[in-house]
């Protein structure tokens, strides 16, 4: 589709040039008014190829953002199984501790002991604090993946509030850059993405991260500081996904 209409855009720019052949013949003051006709024809193309340009970056944009969303509901899954394989082991850890402390206790303390046997309860809580915080990620990331991006981005600020070092904190904190980075306000997205890697350095959304400021900095003309900011990424993540987008656009902005 994209294809299609910049070859419409160039067919009229050519045909303009042919009709102006045709009418070179004309007196000076006709002249004229065909150029203006045809520079106000060519101002209407090229806005309309800029508009062009915009929205297949935001079409990539979006694009990207959905493959991440992909990316983070499987490490989400992984990260709750391991979460909840790691709760299921506690309590048996904890029994087995108190009952090396039974066998090595006096017969007259025995009476004591069963009061371990409530260990579980503190468990049971974090249990319900984990769901809490599964609940409020998810709803933030369902408005997200509807493009609710101002609504989303709301829930994921109250969320890092809430849990500023939950599970989920570190993806919380990139997609909050991203509602910013896909809506153009690079200077939010800019603050939030450095934020990630301030708070969460060992994240790993990191990468992510900074590929996004490479390209904010580019975008905000700054190709110096993106190019350091990209060779910094490939050079601490080499071969991951973000290191070749990261090349990839070095390569095509000739950085």
């Amino acid at each position: 589709m994209m294809t299609r209409k910049l070859a419409t855009a160039c067919a009229a720019l050519m045909l303009s040039g042919s009709v102006w052949a045709a009418e070179s013949t004309l007196r000076p003051e006709q002249r004229i008014e065909v150029l203006e006709r045809q520079v106000q024809a060519l101002s209407g193309l090229l806005l309309r190829m800029d508009a062009l340009q915009r929205e297949v970056q935001q079409l990539r944009g979006e694009l990207e953002l959905q493959t991440n969303a992909l990316d983070a509901l499987k490490q989400r899954q992984r990260d709750l199984y391991l979460d909840i394989d790691e709760r299921l082991t506690q309590p048996s850890s904890a029994e087995q501790d108190s009952a090396s402390v039974d066998s090595e206790a006096p017969a007259s303390q025995t009476t004591v002991v069963p009061e371990p046997s409530a260990s579980p309860a503190p468990v049971a809580i974090a249990t319900s604090a984990s769901a809490n915080e599964e609940r409020a990620y998810q709803k933030a990331f369902e408005l997200l993946s509807q493009r609710r991006y101002e609504e989303s981005a709301k829930l994921f600020r109250e969320f890092l509030v809430q849990y500023p070092a939950g599970v989920y904190a570190d993806n919380a904190q990139y997609w909050l850059g991203e509602t910013s980075y896909v809506t153009r306000d690079f200077s939010s997205a800019l603050t939030e993405f450095k934020r990630l890697l301030e708070h969460y350095p060992e994240s790993p959304k990191v990468s992510g991260a900074l590929l996004k400021i490479g390209y904010i900095e580019y975008d905000t003309q700054d190709p110096t500081r993106a190019k350091e900011t990209l060779t910094s990424l490939i050079e601490r993540f080499p071969g991951s996904s973000a290191a070749r987008l990261a090349e990839e656009f070095i390569r095509k902005k000739k950085l």
